[in-house]
């Protein structure tokens, strides 16, 4: 028998196992770090994790963090996985504002600080900066998350601060803020 390609192996069977057994894969050889950790195998991979058998459901209670798998027949819950938290917090401080294909972008509320974090591989990113960047006022602000064309994951952070409009956007490829200029229409 034949053996078969890399790329049948990662896309076609790769794509179908959980993440964090595709994280664990990562370190098998360079060739599979680098193809595991593309774009397309990521887009592929969370496009099969949208099956209703594969649903799960991020818990944030207190101090602790769970993942659930959800039921489809029963609508309930499945046994629950704890997830720690890889940063300091305080009880009641993480809030959850935007997620993408298994990317979190949480705000702690006892800073303000925003991060990006992924459940899943433990590893998260602050978004704050030393000019003001990455900060979350509740009530105020308004954060989403997408991919631009380039499979660039962004951050959008909208900031109303004393009535004026702020408009920033965090690249995780380019790790950096830059600001859109905003003008609204004059009455």
């Amino acid at each position: 028998m034949a053996d078969l390609p890399i790329h049948t192996i990662v896309f076609e069977i790769l794509t179908r196992v959980p993440a964090k057994d595709v994280g664990r894969s990562k370190s098998v050889c360079k060739q599979w770090y680098v193809l595991l950790s593309t774009q397309d195998f990521v887009r592929i991979h969370c496009s099969r994790s949208l099956v209703s058998s594969n649903q799960r459901v991020l818990l944030i209670d207190d101090l602790t963090c769970s993942v659930r798998p959800i039921i489809s027949k029963s609508n309930d819950y499945g046994p629950s996985s704890i997830v720690t938290f890889p940063f300091h917090h305080q009880n009641n401080d993480v809030s959850l504002l935007s997620h993408l294909n298994g990317l979190l972008c949480v705000c702690l509320n006892h800073t303000y600080e925003l991060l990006l974090w992924n459940p899943t591989t433990t590893a998260f990113k602050r978004l704050s900066t030393p000019d003001s960047h990455g900060f979350y006022i509740n009530n105020l602000d308004a954060v989403g998350l997408y991919v631009d064309a380039n499979d660039d994951y962004k951050v959008l952070h909208i900031k109303r601060r004393s009535g004026v409009l702020g408009v920033h956007v965090y690249s995780r490829e380019v790790d950096s803020w830059r600001n859109i200029p905003f003008i609204t229409r004059q009455e």
